[in-house]
């Protein structure tokens, strides 16, 4: 916690601004009611806030908290033990499992909450400027703490690795990259051949003597399956962003490679029984795909 000093000279937070924030205490004590229904108004709408406040008690105990945490926001003071305070609500944050992302968008309600609460008392403009300042850099530190004790978090597991262990890991993720770059580019030359397919049907098509129907339906094939290649390419593109994978486009590619095959054997007499089969896969294919989105909504909500 030494470094306390070095993080408000880093966001040039200065005595003028904690005495901004310290005037500003008295409005903000009255507002603390309206701060906490709405802060909580806002965070069940999380989804799983409720797997951190699960009864009332806890829920009460929470309230008291957060509004401690408001008031002291604009006390004025803030040196080693408000810092260290900061520190160890982190620390209850990581030892709970909650996400950080649902910290850094309950800051979000918060930067709001005060900038519309002094906007309302606006008065002089110079001074109204300093509280801007004044808020936003007391939000940004605290936000700053607060996720801290994420990254030391991560940083403390990775440390305690041995030294082929760490090594093993780095080699992994090392490796887990060129894999995704081979699968992308991959990916990419699925689509030219299937662009290369959609082009040799459309020929077909008009140059040969299969029929219109089948031409039609064929060509039909192609896109949908062009289609689904370009659905996948775009998941690969949010997976190397950072985002989750999503199994469910290469079902979509699968259920369009069958679909295909189904346009092209409904007019052949032949090719019944391996219609009938192919039926029976894209719709389990579909049940799996059905049941994936399913999860995910549950999740959601």
């Amino acid at each position: 916690m030494q470094h306390y000093q070095s993080l408000k000279d880093d966001y040039q937070f200065t005595d003028k601004e904690a005495q901004t924030l310290k005037e500003l205490q008295p409005l903000m004590e009255e507002l603390a009611d309206d701060f906490i229904d709405g802060f909580y108004d806002y965070i069940w709408g999380f989804g799983k806030t409720a797997t951190f406040l699960k009864n009332k008690e806890i829920i009460a105990f929470h309230r008291t908290k957060i509004r401690e945490w408001f008031i002291n926001l604009f006390n004025g003071k803030y040196d080693l033990p408000y810092f260290l305070y900061l520190y160890k609500i982190g620390e209850v944050h990581v030892k709970i499992g909650l996400p950080t992302h649902y910290v850094n968008s309950a800051f979000s309600f918060v930067r709001t909450f005060v900038f519309k609460s002094i906007e309302d008392k606006y008065s002089d403009k110079e001074s109204h400027i300093l509280e801007i300042q004044a808020v936003g850099k007391i939000i940004d530190i605290n936000l700053d703490m607060l996720t801290s004790s994420y990254r030391e978090e991560e940083l403390s597991k990775f440390l305690s690795l041995s030294k082929v262990e760490k090594n093993i890991l780095t080699g992994l993720k090392k490796f887990n990259s060129y894999i995704n770059y081979f699968l992308a580019g991959a990916l990419a030359l699925v689509a030219f051949f299937a662009i290369g397919l959609f082009a040799y049907d459309t020929y077909l098509l008009f140059f040969s003597g299969q029929g219109i129907e089948k031409g039609i339906l064929t060509v039909l094939g192609s896109l949908l399956v062009l289609w689904a290649a370009i659905e996948l390419i775009h998941e690969e593109i949010n997976h190397l962003q950072g985002k989750g994978f999503a199994i469910g486009a290469f079902i979509m590619l699968a259920m369009a490679a069958l679909i295909r095959k189904i346009l092209i054997y409904s007019l052949s007499t032949e090719k019944s029984e391996n219609l009938l089969t192919i039926a029976v896969v894209i719709v389990c294919l579909a049940i799996a795909y059905w049941l994936m989105g399913s999860k995910k909504k549950i999740g959601a909500d």
